[in-house]
């Protein structure tokens, strides 16, 4: 068969696979601080004690810190030529890791499923996150710690993808800018993010698929469907983060009243459909607060002194607010001053919006989703986080919008010249 007579899920397909496959050049030293904590979660749902958990967690951690140093040796212009420093990192790594865990454990600090890193009050955010070590835990179990991981991280990174391919169809995009969409999410870096094994890479995945739910819901045609993956979708983040399902019930509430309030002035009815999603959303959040309030999660009071105490090292802030709402501004002032020296993201941003605005009423449910990755940053304004990582879901808008102008644009008709201009011209040559 030609390739060009490929079915477009065909091409679904490969594109998939071609990504999965460039994983493989980065198997290890993608983990980052908060990795051990859903590791050593996953490895105690399938039994292991805490010490068999801290040291298969301590090992593929510090693995990844003994593969960075070396590679970062091999391309040092001064020190490329000496020894390996692999195995002094991770004996290094090791060692420090285990002071901490077992300091904590004889302190009696055994409660819980996480593995005592970091003080009782820090790991009861995780314990919190039951979402994504559920999901790392068959992964783990199958293919081992290091491989488990890794196959966990594509099938997530994939998945998104491949949700953003299905958003544009029910959207009837051409197949082509359908494929741009999931080329886009691979390559920008929420592909990045979600290879990362952390929550961020399951939040983007089901905060896309409430965004097809919406696709749905406005199409018309299946709106009963629709409904139940967004319900499905928000009732999932909970258990993945609570917060999140907390900023995109909102969100969505607030997009589909704006919508409604929007064509009730226009002398409109508002429409069945983006009641029906304002809805969910209005009572996702209700639900969300209620639910973690009963079963005790962390509250904001405890996010803000988790961020102003450093992980609770220090003693709590008797009045934390007024030094949390310095910290915001000064935050998005360096933010902002660093977008602006690098601008890629404002630009990507207000592509976004603009191939969004083509599309006015799932415009503004795509654009409502895109800001809970501005809420989460501002629930957290850190500006040393690696990589932007808590912004990460506002790079769905590009993700979705680009491909959305691209269509308006290739289906502008083209003006041709007036009949007297072209015969003017033609007697010109």
């Amino acid at each position: 068969m030609r390739p060009g007579a490929w079915r477009p899920r065909t091409w679904v397909l490969v594109l998939a696979a071609v990504f999965a496959v460039l994983q493989l050049a980065n198997v290890t030293g993608r983990d980052t601080p908060d990795t051990k904590n859903y590791l050593s979660y996953a490895l105690s749902l399938r039994g292991d004690s805490k010490r068999e958990a801290a040291a298969a967690t301590i090992d593929y951690v510090c693995a990844g810190r003994a593969s960075l140093a070396h590679r970062a040796q091999n391309v040092h212009v001064v020190r490329f030529h000496r020894p390996d420093p692999a195995p002094v990192v991770r004996e290094k790594c090791g060692a420090d890791e285990w002071r901490v865990v077992e300091r904590r454990l004889r302190a009696g600090q055994t409660g819980g499923h996480t593995v005592p890193y970091m003080p009782e009050r820090f790991m009861r955010i995780f314990e919190a996150r039951p979402g994504y070590p559920v999901f790392l835990l068959p992964f783990v179990s199958v293919f081992g710690v290091v491989w488990g991981v890794w196959a966990a991280s594509v099938v997530i990174a994939v998945a998104g993808g491949l949700l953003v391919f299905l958003v544009l169809r029910s959207l009837r995009l051409p197949p082509a800018l359908c494929l741009t969409g999931q080329g886009l999410y691979y390559v920008l870096p929420v592909g990045t993010t979600a290879m990362r094994p952390m929550t961020e890479g399951l939040m983007l995945a089901l905060t896309l698929a409430a965004v097809w739910g919406c696709a749905l819901v406005l199409g018309g045609r299946r709106t009963r469907a629709g409904l139940v993956l967004i319900g499905g979708s928000l009732a999932a983040l909970f258990t993945v983060k609570h917060s999140q399902a907390l900023f995109l019930g909102v969100c969505l509430a607030a997009a589909g009243t704006l919508i409604a309030v929007r064509r009730w002035r226009r002398g409109r009815p508002p429409g069945r459909g983006v009641l029906a999603v304002a809805a969910t959303g209005l009572a996702a959040t209700v639900l969300t607060v209620l639910l973690a309030q009963l079963l005790g999660y962390p509250s904001t009071a405890d996010s803000v002194q988790d961020l102003l105490t450093h992980h609770f090292a220090r003693p709590d802030r008797a009045d934390p607010w007024p030094e949390f709402f310095q910290l915001q501004g000064n935050f998005w002032t360096e933010w902002l001053r660093r977008q602006l020296w690098q601008p890629l993201f404002l630009a990507a941003l207000a592509a976004g919006a603009w191939g969004a605005a083509r599309r006015p009423a799932f415009g503004v449910f795509l654009a409502a989703a895109a800001f809970t990755g501005i809420l989460t940053q501002a629930g957290h304004p850190d500006i040393n986080i690696w990589g932007e990582r808590l912004i990460v879901l506002a790079w769905l808008l590009p993700v979705v919008g680009v491909p959305l102008l691209l269509d308006a644009v290739l289906r502008r008709p083209v003006a041709l010249p007036a009949q007297g201009h072209s015969e003017r011209a033609h007697s010109m040559r």
